[in-house]
């Protein structure tokens, strides 16, 4: 009998049960809250995603249309490249006869061309006095950026001592490849240099090829690296897009002139076949005399 006696009751029983049942349904419906909770945080999380990449699109369809028209650089020219030259005292500038208020019209450049079409680029000079050596570039481009870590030097040696005019038409062929139309952000900071502090322009162009394995640079960073290289204050000019339109025609002249890709050069006219004559060095030496 006295072990019995702690046996719990029938109601001691029943209101234990009860316990545990009032327990499991409190456990329930936490449990069930929390999913509930989560499932709410799973929908607003993806709201917030969509809405997200929306904006995203918007902003880059809106980065990627160009107006009709603008305006051309000092030392830019009719053809979408920017002329350089020596300043006289060992330096490089650019033309001084390209200036004033001008206007590119996108639309002027034409069609590209068609499949297959040999490359003839407009506005080459034949007449070698002196030479004239133009260059496609793409500052999103792999072999742009070796092209001018491999040769930014002798270039500026060259036109600081007047043997050679250099045109550098930047277009943005890679454009497709950016999220951020890269290839135009940086064409048209180029512009930037080249219009307010031209002797800045050579070392600038180095700097942004050279940063090429770094990654793409916002424009804030594309500014910056201006003012390290000697043109201050471009922040206005970059964020704006002034030369947006400048850059989208010299584009779409290399398409339409069937400009094979980038670097592409021209020396007098003439295209710079790499098999043929492997040093570029000593091609342009030998036509410099």
């Amino acid at each position: 009998m006295a072990a019995s006696s702690n046996r719990p009751t029938k109601a001691e029983r029943t209101s234990s049960a009860r316990e545990a049942a009032r327990k499991l349904h409190e456990e329930q419906a936490a449990a069930a809250k929390r999913k509930s909770l989560f499932v709410k945080l799973g929908v607003i999380g993806a709201m917030v995603l969509v809405i997200a990449l929306v904006v995203m699109i918007v902003v880059q369809q809106r980065t990627a249309e160009v107006p009709e028209s603008g305006a051309i650089p000092e030392g830019g020219n009719e053809h979408g490249g920017i002329v350089l030259v020596s300043d006289g005292d060992g330096g490089v500038t650019v033309d001084p006869e390209l200036t004033g208020d001008r206007t590119i019209t996108v639309n002027d450049a034409g069609e590209a061309a068609e499949p297959g079409t040999p490359p003839a680029p407009r506005g080459l000079d034949d007449s070698g006095d002196p030479a004239e050596l133009v260059v496609y570039v793409d500052v999103n481009c792999v072999h742009c950026s070796s092209f001018e870590q491999q040769y930014s030097d002798q270039l500026k040696e060259w036109v600081a001592s007047g043997d050679v005019v250099l045109e550098y038409r930047n277009i943005a062929f890679l454009d497709g490849n950016s999220s951020t139309n890269f290839s135009s952000r940086g064409a048209n900071a180029l512009a930037c240099v080249a219009n307010e502090a031209p002797e800045a322009y050579m070392d600038y162009a180095a700097a942004v090829f050279g940063h090429y394995s770094e990654g793409e640079m916002t424009n804030a960073e594309l500014a910056a690296m201006a003012a390290d290289n000697g043109a201050e204050g471009l922040e206005g000019c970059i964020d704006s897009m002034k030369y947006r339109p400048f850059a989208a025609f010299a584009t779409a002249a290399a398409s339409a002139d069937a400009v094979p890709g980038t670097p592409s050069t021209w020396l007098n006219g003439e295209e710079w076949d790499q098999a043929a004559n492997p040093d570029l060095v000593a091609w342009v030496e030998e036509a410099i005399g």
